[in-house]
């Protein structure tokens, strides 16, 4: 087994593959030792296929920037022909017959996938603790949410087992989790990772996805590997002709900042996410960057409001069919919340869809109006540090009133008398910062640059113009050289 495994990331492993120091297969033993020695700690991943991937390892593999590297797939949008994709749920038990086009773009690189990753069911929450399969432990505290929904990839790639996993993104759930356990996450713009051919554009083009890893150039070079049109996709797309990888080698000109300390959601941030965010200004600053606050002219109220209708809408579709295709009884084994949700999207109208909608395109246009007087904007990621399990998800008791509330058509009434607001704040406030870049299709991604009194990570996100990833990757390039993050090690990594 090689015993160095966990002190490179992707592109440093791939490079000892191609001089012949390792050979793939050693790779993948090292990453199975790991999974085996903490998966049983951390419960990050939920289904392994260690002799499908050996047989890959041996070879031959495509010759690409990640050749021989182990590689694990988020339980959610990544579909892996002949494995099975349960989204986080009891109710669903697919085993899809084709690979999702992403992951026929990761095979390419050469990765070695040998296994799936918990997710929270449909990637509906903000942290990784469905019931379906458990809570996934952050690495850095057992017993604290790893966020969500990408929680088990992040995980995994804070703990070592994998330098980099896959995740996807409707409501911050690559970035949210990528600063409760201390590693790098980007979503990218909407549209320029493919999501077919089952999805064109899954939550009316909320979600993105791409991977999470520990180095910089990790994301960049697999976003160079992945980005690009899809037969069939909603977005015509082009990626840049520039190299991601090689923009995170150079120095970004001065750029213009702005910062916000304000949630785009009501919600209370916590003293130490502000003073991550004042540490990282001022490290920007002392980079020559200029840095400035300023806050974007958005309707807290109706942006909720209009995220809440499209996801609600979406998730009723699915529950549909659920139903249809699986039977009632797996639609009965879905989480009361996502039982509720689906009710409020059936209660719902089309119009009240498409005045949503509407609602989204006043916020793409002040927000490009916005970013058109700066490069960057700089907020923390999360409004506080990573919580202990059990605080984000529903009590017994939030859950029978759910359930119960599930069968009855109140969902315009909840709507329009704030119950919706109360049942979900528990999550919705958390997502005051990341949700901004999934209603516009913003480029975002949290670097981990601060770190809690108590050891904890929390993130700081950086969002870009739509299609200008290379500025984001030049100036985390620049931070991760400033502010390098790679020796900090989790304490359960020695489990």
């Amino acid at each position: 087994m090689f015993a160095e495994y966990t002190r490179y990331d992707g592109l440093g492993l791939a490079r000892l593959v191609k001089d012949g120091e390792v050979h793939p297969a050693e790779l993948l033993e090292a990453a199975i030792h790991k999974a085996e020695a903490l998966n049983p700690h951390l419960n990050v991943i939920v289904h392994t296929f260690y002799e499908r991937a050996r047989r890959r390892a041996e070879g031959p593999l495509p010759d690409g920037p990640f050749t021989g590297v182990p590689f694990l797939l988020k339980d959610l949008l990544d579909n892996l022909a002949g494995e099975p994709m349960r989204n986080g749920s009891r109710g669903f038990h697919i085993t899809p017959e084709e690979n999702s086009e992403l992951v026929n773009r990761y095979l390419s690189t050469g990765l070695v996938p040998f296994g799936k990753t918990n997710t929270p069911e449909l990637g509906l929450t903000i942290t990784t603790e469905p019931k379906s399969h458990g809570p996934s432990h952050n690495p850095w505290r057992k017993g604290t949410s790893t966020g969500g929904s990408s929680g088990g990839s992040a995980a995994a790639v804070a703990a070592g087992i994998v330098p980099l996993a896959s995740g996807s993104d409707g409501g911050g759930s690559i970035r949210f989790p990528s600063a409760c356990c201390g590693v790098f996450g980007l979503k990218p713009s909407r549209g320029l990772n493919p999501l077919g051919p089952e999805h064109g554009d899954a939550w009316d083009g909320a979600v993105a996805a791409h991977v999470i890893t520990r180095s910089v150039r990790d994301c960049a070079a697999m976003l160079d590997a992945t980005a690009g049109p899809e037969i069939g996709a909603p977005y015509r797309v082009s990626r840049d002709p520039a190299s991601y990888l090689e923009a995170v080698r150079q120095a970004p000109a001065p750029l213009r900042i702005f910062v916000s300390r304000t949630p785009l959601i009501e919600a209370t941030v916590h003293p130490e996410a502000l003073s991550g965010l004042e540490q990282t200004a001022r490290l920007l600053d002392a980079l020559g960057h200029h840095v400035e606050e300023a806050d974007p002219d958005i309707d807290r109220d109706t942006l909720w409001r209009d995220y809440v209708t499209v996801v609600s809408a979406h998730v009723a579709a699915v529950g549909d069919m659920v139903k249809r295709e699986l039977g009632p009884g797996a639609f009965r084994k879905l989480e009361p919340a996502t039982l509720s949700m689906a009710m409020i999207g059936r209660s719902l109208s089309a119009c009240d869809l498409v005045k949503a909608r509407m609602g989204w395109h006043r916020v793409q246009l002040a927000m490009g109006r916005f970013m058109d007087r700066c490069d960057v904007f700089l907020t923390p990621t999360l409004v506080e540090p990573p919580l202990p399990h059990g605080t984000l998800t529903p009590s017994g008791l939030e859950d029978l009133s759910m359930a119960v509330g599930s069968r009855l058509p109140i969902g315009r009434m909840m709507m329009k008398t704030g119950m919706v607001r109360l049942f979900s704040r528990k999550t919705l406030g958390r997502m005051g910062f990341t949700l901004l870049g999934n209603v516009t299709g913003l480029p975002g991604v949290s670097i981990p640059l601060h770190w809690t009194r108590d050891g904890l990570p929390l993130g700081m996100l950086f969002t870009g113009r739509m299609g200008e990833e290379r500025t984001l990757f030049r100036l985390a390039g620049q931070l991760e050289q400033e502010r390098p993050w790679a020796d900090r090690v989790p304490p359960l990594n020695g489990v």
